[in-house]
This record gives C-alpha cells, structure tokens and sequence, in this order.
C-alpha cells in the first residue's frame, strides 16, 4: 500500500477545500483501515470549514466528512470477527485520520457495521451521523454533567430500542419530531416508532410528508400552512390533554426550539441539535416546571459517547437487515473527492428530503 493518498485537504479555517494528498495512518490495535466508496455531506462539514469547528484543535491542514462507507483494507492488531474487504459504514471523529472525505480513513473496529446485501455503499452511508444524533440525544441517560464545550454528556433518558426492555415501551405515549425530513429528523421518528410511541408528530412540507410518515410519523403539520408559533395549538388539538414528554427538534433554530419548549409537559424534555436559544432552558438541569433541555453532542467515537456507540453499532446491521432503521433518500452529486466542494454549496443553499452523497 502506498505511503499516501488522497484526500479533500482543508488548508486553514476559513479556507478553499484543496485535493491533496496526504501520509496514510497505520491501523493500531482494535482499528481498521477503511478504503472509501462513499461519503454523505452534512451542514457540519460548512460549519467545519468556515471556523475550523473542532477539527482546528488537532490542527491544519484538516479533513471534514462525518460519514462513510467502504471496504476494510487493513485489519490492526487484535481485531477479529471483520476480514479485509468487508463492506462496512463507519461516523468519523473529526480527527484527520478518522474523517471521510479522503481515500483511506482509520475506524475502531468496534464501531462500524457490515452493509447488508440489500444495501448499496451510497444508500448505507446515509447513516452515521445522522442516526447518531437521533440516538444521542434521545437514548442516552439523563445526566447534570456537561462537557467542556457546553453540550450535555447525557441525552433524554430514553431505554434505547435494541436494549432489553426497549422495544415498544413507550406505548400510548406521544413524541414531537420536529424536521422530520431531515436526516436527524428520519432517524429521530424511526427510532420513535421502535420505541412504541403511539402518536409520533412531526413537522415538515406537504411535499416531504410522505417521506416522513414512511418513517414512522402519525400525522405531518406542514410548517408553511402552520408557523411554528401556532404549533402548540396544532398539536394540542391532536393530543388534547396528553402530556408530551419528548420532543426532538431536529431543526434548532431560535422559532423552533422555542415551539418545541413550549410543547414539553413537566418531566419531559426537548433535544435541540444547535446551540440552546435564550428562549428555552439550560443544558443539564430543569426548568421550574420540571422541563429539560439536552444539547446533544452526537460523536460516538469521543470518549463520553464510546461505550453507548459501540452498544448501537453492535446491532445497527440486523437492525438494516430487518429494516427497522432505513437509510435517508439519496441523491449522487458524482464521483470524486472534486465533486465535494459543490455539493457542499448546494447543501449550503438548502436541501430537504434527500441526504447529498459522493462516491469515491
């Protein structure tokens, strides 16, 4: 194998995303190196390259890419159960050598998942990220502590699904998906749905709203028709009195999190994906109705979400192969780490219903 590949080099913050090349890290102990086919674009990677989101702490030049999706090319020390060219999806860390949007990319073994046979590279690599967010924020314990960076270190405090105890517990109950075709939102409703929620609201366009209630959704509240500040209106008039414990905004702006605060009962909580509103609670402690906030933090290959992500991708390959988590839409913007920066605008432009992936 040759001592470097390539790789869509991000030179400073701030910078024009360059194909380069760069060294090919060694997998260590419990890692595999993972040939790309497929690389899906997130609104984090923009983030990513207009500050140096995170990726600044390790340093320029940077890699961005959250999700992929390839063959194992090289098996580290201690790794069983996995072969060289297995098909395999993997989230990336924001390290360089973890981040998808280059040739080869370093993973641990114990948290990427084999493709099924039903599933193309370009389907599957939807994903990573996107289920992780979901999973995070709604299924991790119910935690005080925060991590240096302000985001919660727990989630809502849901049983997650694939735990015993999980499926179908939350029967009767009402969750409020906000975005739900979005690629959080997809997964948020999906995993809603295993969880037994009985009414499973969510807002989206009329023209998303089959696409999100084949997630899972109950009943659709086109945000055009309904602005998010009548939406405690709508949504009472489908629960009436029933109290709503959870609710997901997988949207984040200022006008949603603040509908969404005002949807959760005492002793429920509100799962925003962007930096809390002055408008609704503080991360880590309740309200003085009892109400939670949680800021999730999704990357499940830091060292506070590690153990939780290696239980989820423990199963997410059944959990594809049944079809109980489906990937997003997809639409092929080329092949090529050249095609990236592109797409990249068009996602900066806005995309809905439809996650933008490369192949490679």
């Amino acid at each position: 194998m040759s001592t470097q590949h390539s790789a869509l080099i991000l030179p400073a913050a701030g910078a024009a995303f360059e194909v380069g090349k760069r060294d090919t890290p060694t997998a260590g102990p419990g890692q595999v190196l993972i040939r790309n086919k497929a690389v899906a674009l997130n609104p984090v990677d923009l983030f990513i390259q207009a500050t140096g989101y995170i990726v600044s702490i390790f340093g320029f030049p940077a890699v961005a890419g959250m999700d992929g999706a390839g063959e194992i090319a090289v098996l580290g020390e201690g790794v069983t159960g996995w072969n060289v060219g297995d098909k395999v999806i993997y989230q990336a860390a924001y390290m360089a050598d973890t981040d998808s949007f280059q040739e080869l990319t370093l993973a641990f073994a114990s948290r990427i998942a084999r493709i099924p046979s039903n599933l193309s590279y370009e389907k599957a690599v939807t994903v990573p990220l996107g289920l992780a967010t979901a999973a995070v924020g709604g299924y991790k314990p119910r935690l005080s502590d925060l991590r240096p960076d302000g985001h919660d270190v727990g989630g809502a405090g849901l049983t997650p699904p694939w735990e015993a105890g999980g499926r179908g517990k939350y029967a009767g109950q009402v969750a409020v998906i906000l975005g739900g075709a979005s690629s959080v939102g997809q997964f948020a409703i999906q995993l809603a749905k295993l969880s037994g929620f009985s009414t499973i609201i969510s807002t989206a366009s009329k023209r998303n709203e089959a696409y999100v209630k084949s997630a899972g959704a109950t009943h659709v509240i086109d945000y055009h028709d309904i602005p998010y500040a009548e939406l405690s209106a709508a949504v009472k008039k489908i629960t009436g009195d029933a109290p709503i414990k959870y609710v997901y905004d997988a949207v984040s702006t200022a006008d949603t999190q603040k509908a969404g605060w005002d949807l959760v009962s005492s002793g429920g909580v509100l799962v925003v994906v962007l930096p809390p509103s002055p408008d609704v609670g503080k991360p880590g402690q309740e309200d003085e109705a009892g109400r939670r906030l949680v800021w999730v933090a999704s990357v499940l290959g830091d060292p506070y979400n590690a153990e939780f992500g290696d239980g989820l991708y423990a199963v997410l390959t059944d959990l594809l192969e049944k079809g109980e988590i489906k990937p997003n839409n997809v639409e092929v913007i080329g092949h090529g780490l050249e095609v990236i920066p592109a797409g990249l605008g068009k996602l900066a432009k806005g995309v809905s219903g439809v996650k933008l992936v490369a192949t490679l």
